[in-house]
């Protein structure tokens, strides 16, 4: 019984290593892309995933025939979205580093973004696993795209004229 036991542990130990191995660049980048850190510096992001892939490892016999990324990506996604609500009072504003190409927006919009394009799941479950409505879904992964695609101009620099000597 035990060495049963034993040989089943060693097995459930290679699979999830393989799907460690092979799932784990891709989820670190969503991570990095939700919090807006930069590629090679990004603690918040690497604790995310460890916190993510953990909770998967738990619930590794439990899958029985479910995808391991999507629930390791849901739980990814919902541990972002919890410590976005508590640590900001909401989805307020984190403090991204200013070269993330998603620093402009707000931890909702990123995650809406990154759930929708980058990792391609529909607007009916980024709904779902958000509690939102489909079309606010849809609206604010808009308005993410447009904020991305478009930013705001910059003030334009006022040019000093020549100087007039007061008569």
């Amino acid at each position: 019984m035990r060495q049963r036991q034993a040989s089943q542990g060693a097995r459930r130990a290679r699979e999830f290593e393989a799907f460690v191995a092979g799932a784990a660049g891709r989820l670190l980048h969503a991570a990095t892309l939700l919090t807006a850190e930069a590629p090679d510096d990004n603690p918040r992001a690497r604790r995310l995933l460890t916190l993510a892939l953990a909770h998967t490892y738990a619930c590794w016999d439990r899958l029985r025939g479910e995808d391991p990324y999507d629930r390791t990506r849901q739980y990814l996604a919902t541990r972002f979205a919890r410590a976005a609500w508590h640590q900001y009072g909401g989805f307020g504003r984190a403090r991204p580093h200013p070269g993330s190409p998603l620093a402009r927006l707000a931890p909702q919009e990123r995650l809406i973004l990154v759930l929708r394009l980058y990792e391609g799941v529909a607007e009916e479950q980024t709904a779902a696993l958000l509690g939102l409505p489909a079309e606010r879904v849809g609206t604010i992964c808009d308005r993410a795209t447009a904020t991305l695609l478009h930013p705001p101009r910059e003030p334009a620099r006022t040019v000093a004229g020549p100087k007039v000597a007061p008569s």
